[in-house]
């Protein structure tokens, strides 16, 4: 009692303080989350009360051909997004990072502009920007032989476009962490590589990189959640309505864009909280194999 008394008196303030964290995270983020799961295992239009129906709307979702076009089109957005926007990223900074301070400051303001643009304003931009007729994109491919490419009606390029507006906007927040990580590098690594006689490639590979793991840990879990949960960008490239979504054939279909039709379309509440709970159990099956190979890897 004595030792539990010591400890009140000690931490108590501490956790005081951080009550209002933990409310808040209980009341918007645990409670949504319980809640999803309870209805996704029920039959709720949002107006009636809730049958229960267990795993029914699980099977009931997967089983629908809009459910794997998603996944599909989810699945090949991820794999060109992360590598691709982490790589153009990381290349930027180390490119930055040879400029002279000024320099610096203009190109960390240009990269990191689309970042701040509307999402709105992006997507038009873009719509502008690969059309077939006026496009600069499609004319400057045709330029070199390139033709036929239509980016927001062929099902084949409609996924790849998204790519191009997400890692638009992506590129400039994550060259901007990963440039910070640079500058925290202290000078004199590169000053022992340098009379060394290690040349700039050597210096990247064996200081720069190795310096960064953990920002590039960053940027890439950051990468695969926040790509996982694309919904703006297709939703406004594909002018999705509640009568017309996805593009020309479900090209631009993603997972978050059926999960808020399934809801407010259809008012089909449990069939939408089950869909979210599978992409909620994939993110966090990514996320923990990520920490794990990490942990591996920094163990050996």
């Amino acid at each position: 009692m004595t030792h539990l008394r010591k400890f009140f008196r000690q931490y108590l303030k501490h956790y005081v303080l951080l009550l209002p964290f933990f409310i808040l995270f209980a009341l918007f983020f645990l409670y949504p989350l319980v809640h999803s799961v309870v209805i996704s295992l029920t039959k709720w239009n949002g107006i009636q009360a809730p049958v229960f129906v267990g795993l029914d709307n699980y099977v009931r979702i997967t089983q629908q051909a809009r459910f794997s076009t998603s996944m599909l089109n989810l699945g090949r957005f991820v794999l060109i997004v992360v590598p691709m926007g982490v790589t153009i990223a990381l290349a930027l900074a180390l490119l930055v990072d040879t400029f002279t301070p000024r320099w610096g400051n203009f190109f960390r303001s240009m990269y990191f502009f689309p970042v701040i643009i509307p999402m709105f304003l992006s997507a038009a931009i873009f719509r502008y920007l690969l059309s077939p007729r006026v496009g600069i994109i499609p004319l400057g491919l045709e330029s070199i032989g390139l033709t036929g490419i239509n980016w927001l009606s062929n099902p084949e390029y409609m996924v790849p476009a998204v790519a191009l507006v997400d890692m638009w906007r992506a590129i400039g927040f994550n060259f901007l962490l990963l440039f910070a990580g640079l500058k925290a590098i202290p000078r004199e690594y590169f000053e022992a590589a340098q009379v060394d006689g290690a040349n700039r490639w050597q210096e990247i590979r064996h200081i720069s990189i190795p310096q960064l793991e953990p920002v590039l840990f960053l940027v890439i879990v950051n990468g695969f959640i926040g790509a996982l949960q694309s919904f703006d960008i297709p939703w406004l490239l594909s002018l999705s309505t509640f009568v017309n979504y996805g593009g020309t054939r479900n090209g631009m279909l993603f997972p978050v864009m059926e999960i808020y039709m399934a809801a407010w379309g259809r008012q089909d509440f449990g069939g939408a909280s089950a869909f979210a709970v599978i992409l909620l159990a994939i993110t966090l099956v990514i996320t923990v194999l990520q920490f794990v190979w990490r942990s591996r890897r920094l163990a050996k």
